[in-house]
């Protein structure tokens, strides 16, 4: 059976990041996407010019519509823009019993742009971490999160996992994408086991989405039935894929994105 899965996300009209990134993934992935929008964008590949916030009485009107007509087999929740919409998000992904739920907590854009209102943080702390299958923040969302530094090395990342999930977060994959070195380490913790998972480091300015991209990915997985290190292991080497693919696309001047149909779309040859 092909797993339905919903995106709750912002949209990136340039089709990089966001509900964008999350609807290719999904398709990528063999799974049928539909998505929430929590706010509109106006951006590309250099920046984020602008951000228009959906009410979120509009946004649980939404979701609503979605889970009573169609069953949910995995929830990926992206940009979620003030605290008002995480609440909103919140009571109905709990009124309607939703799982497998993935939390990508999207505070900053690839360029350095802030995505999010300065109570979005406490929302999600609160709300959405305990809620949550799976946080997959990267290290200064992380930081953000734990209201803690931001590390420098692995050792580090550890240190934040153990702290989100005494914040209250289910498991948490910090991911190490912000470190050096030719290796991408990410560290997945449950409260009970802490697993590292490595990848090599592709040389690409095409970063644009790689966050939505990964927890797409991860809420697939968790929906055609594997458990969290198996979705993440899968997850990381399809990422990788459509890094290391990306230079086959012509998509702005800044940081372009990823391959999502790398293994799908045939190769033109080269001019």
């Amino acid at each position: 059976m092909i797993p339905n899965l919903l995106s709750i996300a912002g949209s990136d009209p340039s089709g990089g990041a966001g509900i964008q990134a999350d609807l290719k993934t999904f398709s990528a992935l063999g799974c049928y996407g539909m998505a929430a929008l929590t706010a509109l964008t106006a951006q590309n590949t250099r920046g984020v010019s602008g951000v228009h916030v959906v009410p979120p009485e509009f946004v649980a009107a939404e979701i609503d519509a979605i889970f009573a007509d169609i069953s949910v087999d995995a929830v990926k929740l992206g940009m979620l823009a003030d605290g008002a919409v995480v609440a909103a998000v919140t009571d109905r992904l709990v009124r309607h019993a939703a799982g497998n739920i993935v939390l990508d907590p999207v505070l900053v854009a690839t360029s350095g742009d802030s995505l999010g209102s300065p109570d979005v943080v406490g929302a999600m702390t609160r709300l959405l971490l305990p809620l949550a299958t799976l946080v997959t923040p990267n290290l200064p969302e992380a930081a953000r999160l734990a209201d803690g530094a931001v590390p420098t090395d692995v050792a580090g990342m550890r240190l934040l996992a153990e702290k989100l999930v005494a914040s209250g977060a289910r498991a948490v994959l910090v991911k190490g994408g912000h470190l050096d070195g030719d290796v991408a380490v990410d560290i997945l913790f449950d409260g009970t086991t802490m697993r590292e998972f490595s990848a090599p480091r592709i040389d690409t300015p095409n970063t644009h989405g790689t966050g939505c991209t990964l927890s797409s990915a991860i809420a697939a997985y968790l929906a055609f039935g594997d458990d969290l290190a198996g979705a993440v292991t899968k997850a990381k080497a399809f990422l990788t894929d459509a890094l290391r693919a990306s230079g086959e696309l012509r998509v702005g001047g800044g940081h372009g994105p990823v391959h999502h149909f790398h293994s799908l779309w045939k190769r033109s040859a080269e001019p």
